[in-house]
């Protein structure tokens, strides 16, 4: 599956990022820490857009509510190394080592459980470290290149990671039918681990990240999704016990 148009437009949001890009472990990435010490870290991961500070905003909204949180470039700042329309792009193959490198030395430095919220591509590579029970919660927002059922049954038979997926109406790369899917495969109950879908009416993939906060349904459904912090607060994530406001 290729990405599709709206993953690569998008609205730049207002706000002066806070964090900083650093390497860690020859990768790039932009952190924001809020609590310096703290055990647990929260991974950020997209698409192509991370020139866009709407990412770098994010990260800095997950620090605001407690969080270690770091986004790993795997898209060389302003430059699309592949073509994101070609469904037999190189890219994944490529980014994983990388995101492999970066948790390997985050480990290092003392960090003893990972939380993933992917947007678009993002949410594939969500997937990926849960299939491998690396990481101890999943939010994957509008994900891109996952394939339906497949993905959806190795998630269940293979992890025990409590999966949050934020969906909406209009997303090719993962649409109502896979929705529906996932909801009878996970839902009620069935998947023990622990599973919600959100689904924000009238929003169209990327509306988490780069949606045109102008209209007020793709308002509500960024502010919803961003809500996922509550997941992880519920799966033992944060320190404060409740979202900041």
């Amino acid at each position: 599956m290729s990405f599709c148009e709206d993953c690569i437009k998008g609205v730049k949001h207002d706000g002066t990022p806070e964090g900083k890009w650093e390497t860690i472990n020859g990768v790039e990435c932009y952190q924001k820490d809020k609590l310096p010490n703290a055990q647990v870290r929260p991974l950020i991961f997209s698409n192509v857009l991370y020139t866009n500070p709407s990412i770098q905003l994010l990260v800095d909204g997950f620090a605001k509510n407690g969080f270690k949180t770091v986004a790993p470039d795997f898209f060389e700042k302003d430059r699309v190394p592949f073509d994101p329309f070609d469904s037999e792009s190189p890219r994944t193959p490529i980014a994983r080592p990388l995101l492999d490198k970066v948790i390997a030395a985050l480990k290092g430095q003392g960090v003893t459980a990972f939380a993933a919220t992917g947007y678009c591509y993002g949410g594939r590579l969500v997937f990926d470290l849960a299939f491998e029970n690396i990481t101890s919660a999943s939010i994957a927002n509008h994900p891109s290149h996952l394939k339906s059922p497949d993905d959806l049954e190795k998630y269940f038979s293979t992890s025990h990671v409590p999966l949050l997926l934020n969906t909406c109406t209009v997303n090719e790369q993962f649409p109502l039918p896979a929705q529906s899917q996932a909801d009878v495969l996970f839902g009620e109950g069935k998947f023990t681990p622990g599973y919600k879908r959100e689904y924000f009416d009238g929003c169209t993939h990327g509306f988490a990240v780069r949606g045109d906060l102008s209209i007020p349904q793709v308002k509500a459904g960024k502010e919803g999704a961003f809500k996922a912090v509550e997941w992880l607060y519920k799966y033992g994530f944060g320190p404060e016990g409740k979202a900041s406001k």
